[in-house]
């Protein structure tokens, strides 16, 4: 049986999380499991709905879910409850040793190396001592970010406001002898309008996130965004069918870099099921291109001093000059590519592990947005998109998008109804960043130019 003395502990975990997930781990030892690991999540949140100056909606929760997973030689099982009772535990903890017994035979499952366990836990600054806000409180942030939005000329109606508050803490615990936690905050604020009458109406919204309420943008500031946005949509064109320089604003340019990093899952590598499945260590950007994970970014959205299995995670170049530098692996699809793990694992209570990034982010270029379509003739700028017509196996791409014409260098007229077509490959061989790029979400990207894609219009 393996020792069962954790290698560290994380004190800014709750200490009844990390019990709760202790104790099941010995459970399922007692019950004849050769190895298992617990995680347990537990959360509270508060939200409130502001629709046309009245308050629509309070939804309030609070709630822990737990998964056991379960190892009999390279066989596992998974189970998950919310239910922590002695009535529920007992015949849970025996279901799922007895359901490992049974399932098939997996030679690369497994607890991660102990060697690769984190043991020193940096400080991401994500638990917000702020006294958390009340209904009140976010009801009057979700009005004002209303208010202001209807202010906006050529505003008609409101699709509604937001306000949430929100605390989650995380605990894992392995036989391997791991046991580590945090916990984090969040506070978002967001705005949806319409502008316009009739059929000619358009909507648009904006929103934002962050872990520190110090951090989040002004509600009255969102509200005139989303009212903007949605005014100088008013009255779009189509365009011909052409082949024209498209640029990607902030807004969906990170969409891109999203695309890459599903190309680069460890899984997908295993599948073989990838674009780019015979592109590491070789260029998949233009030269100067830097795309990074980092993990322990202070106050980052996504956060974490350790990935999904207790594995040390850190800062890592996914592209280095243009450069493919690594797999996104967890400890499974680590093992059937004969490597390590690179500290990328997330789960759920439900289901084991798979390959994911944290805070990822395109290093912004040297170019303003507006010298970078400067030279365009006649182009796209693209500010939303729509459905998801991505090929993973060929690289193919074929989405719906609205935005602006572009016309000797400016934005000239709303578009929308249209078609952008290309390849993965080739777009990522001629992605040009801009420098104005923000950390505002999960994943962050600059302003992109790209060159030689197909725009489907009339």
């Amino acid at each position: 049986m393996a020792e069962t003395k954790p290698a560290t502990t994380s004190t800014s975990a709750d200490s009844g999380v990390l019990d709760a997930a202790a104790m099941l781990v010995e459970r399922a030892l007692k019950a004849g499991a050769e190895a298992a690991e617990a995680i347990v999540f537990e959360g509270q949140s508060v939200g409130v709905s502001w629709h046309l100056g009245k308050l629509e909606d309070v939804e309030r929760s609070e709630g822990r879910d737990v998964g056991l997973r379960v190892f009999m030689g390279h066989r596992q099982a998974v189970v998950s409850t919310t239910d922590l009772s002695e009535r529920s535990l007992a015949p849970l903890v025996e279901r799922v040793v007895a359901m490992a017994k049974v399932a098939p035979e997996d030679p690369y499952a497994g607890l991660a190396d102990r060697e690769l366990l984190a043991r020193d836990f940096p400080d991401l600054d994500i638990d917000d001592p702020v006294t958390p806000p009340g209904a009140q409180a976010l009801a009057e942030a979700a009005a004002e970010a209303e208010e202001s939005a209807l202010a906006v000329k050529g505003v008609t109606n409101s699709g509604g406001a937001g306000a949430q508050w929100g605390r989650s803490g995380m605990a894992l615990v392995t036989s391997e002898g791991f046991a580590g936690g945090y916990a984090g905050t969040s506070f978002s604020v967001s705005c949806s309008v319409l502008a316009g009458e009739g059929t000619g109406m358009e909507r648009d919204y904006d929103y934002s996130s962050a872990r520190h309420l110090a951090d989040l943008e002004a509600p009255a500031a969102i509200g005139r965004s989303a009212g903007e946005r949605a005014v100088r949509r008013l009255a779009p064109r189509k365009v011909k069918s052409q082949s024209v320089p498209i640029i990607y604003d902030p807004r969906v340019s990170s969409g891109l870099v999203g695309h890459f990093v599903g190309a680069i899952s460890g899984a997908a590598i295993a599948r073989k099921s990838s674009f780019l499945q015979n592109a590491l260590g070789k260029p998949v950007f233009a030269p100067g291109i830097e795309i990074v994970d980092d993990p322990h970014r202070k106050r980052g959205l996504r956060s974490k001093p350790f990935d999904g299995e207790g594995v040390a995670n850190r800062m890592m170049k996914l592209i280095d000059d243009g450069v493919l530098t690594t797999w996104l692996l967890d400890t499974s699809s680590a093992r059937q590519l004969g490597l390590k793990s690179t500290g990328h694992a997330a789960r759920g209570t439900g289901s084991p592990p798979s390959p994911s990034v944290t805070n990822l982010h395109m290093a912004a270029g040297t170019l303003s947005p507006e010298e970078l379509m400067a030279d365009i003739k006649e182009g796209l700028y693209i500010t939303e998109m729509i459905g998801m017509g991505i090929n993973g196996v060929t690289g193919d791409y074929s989405r719906g998008a609205s935005g602006f014409w572009i016309e000797n260098g400016k934005l000239a007229f709303p578009v929308s109804e249209i078609t952008v077509a290309g390849n993965l490959r080739d777009m990522f061989l001629h992605i040009v960043p801009a420098n104005d790029l923000v950390f505002r979400y999960a994943t962050n990207a600059p302003t992109l130019r790209v060159e030689g894609m197909t725009v489907a219009g009339t």
